[in-house]
């Protein structure tokens, strides 16, 4: 896995001109998000060696690279799930990839299922903070010192300055935006009433398949992290309705744009 890692960061240097410092991951639906940047390169993962492949709908499958207001960014439009059949490696390897490639900052964007009664569908919600319920951890195995700590610190997974950037943009562009605890599930079943009741009183405002894992590897490798979610769908327990990929999907493209003004706003003012 090692020699594969360096191999995939290898590939892609050669490909792109200049450092990337921010690095994005783009959720179900969310492939415009990036859209604002000058894209200078496109490679499909399937043309990455050893990379793997989006199976779900609403991932694009694509690495982009590009710049916005002369900062270098690579985007990776799509990404992996552990209920795909991957493992919990596979799914960080994108962040492990742009952390080797120099990144500083990792922007991801994710939608979400609201747990929070006063959520709507289309909404936005910053990442205060989550809770780790996949059973998983992408750093168990043996630790290369040279890339992160062995027990890296997870009180603040989510960086207070970029959530304060990300409120200040927010205001001043008129767009709401909520916050909250995500928790992060394996799916792909969505949850239960009795699940959902479970989640909410444990003080969970969203829920998702995927994110948790990703910022535990970008903490490992010390990137300040800025999480988004949109939410796509709001569950409540004592009258919930079927939920339905392609309401996940139409509620997020709903979302994309605010998303992509705001990720914009943000980058700039880096």
């Amino acid at each position: 896995m090692i020699n594969d890692v360096h191999g995939i960061v290898d590939f892609i240097k050669e490909r792109i001109r200049g450092k990337p410092l921010v690095g994005m991951v783009t959720g179900t639906g969310l492939d415009s998000v990036a859209n604002f940047i000058d894209i200078r390169k496109e490679i499909p993962y399937k043309d990455i060696p050893n990379f793997p492949q989006t199976t779900v709908p609403g991932h694009g499958g694509l690495l982009r690279y590009g710049t916005i207001d002369e900062k270098n960014i690579i985007v990776m439009n799509g990404r992996f799930h552990i209920y795909e059949g991957y493992t919990v490696t596979q799914v960080t390897l994108p962040i492990r990839i742009m952390a080797l490639l120099g990144i500083k900052y990792l922007f991801i964007s994710s939608a979400a299922g609201g747990l929070n009664p006063q959520f709507k569908p289309g909404d936005l919600m910053l990442v205060l903070d989550h809770i780790n319920l996949t059973g998983n951890n992408p750093l168990i195995g043996r630790n290369e010192e040279d890339s992160g700590l062995r027990f890296p610190d997870m009180s603040q997974a989510y960086d207070r300055g970029l959530i304060s950037l990300a409120r200040e943009n927010a205001i001043r562009q008129g767009i709401t935006i909520n916050s909250g605890m995500y928790i992060g599930i394996t799916g792909p079943s969505f949850e239960t009433p009795a699940e959902t009741r479970f989640f909410r009183n444990m003080g969970c405002d969203a829920i998702g398949m995927s994110t948790v894992n990703e910022v535990i590897e970008a903490a490992h490798y010390a990137l300040r992290v800025l999480a988004i979610l949109a939410i796509t769908n709001v569950n409540l327990p004592d009258c919930m309705h079927p939920t339905s990929v392609e309401e996940v999907m139409s509620n997020a493209d709903k979302a994309s744009s605010e998303l992509a003004r705001l990720f914009a706003s943000i980058i700039k003012g880096l």
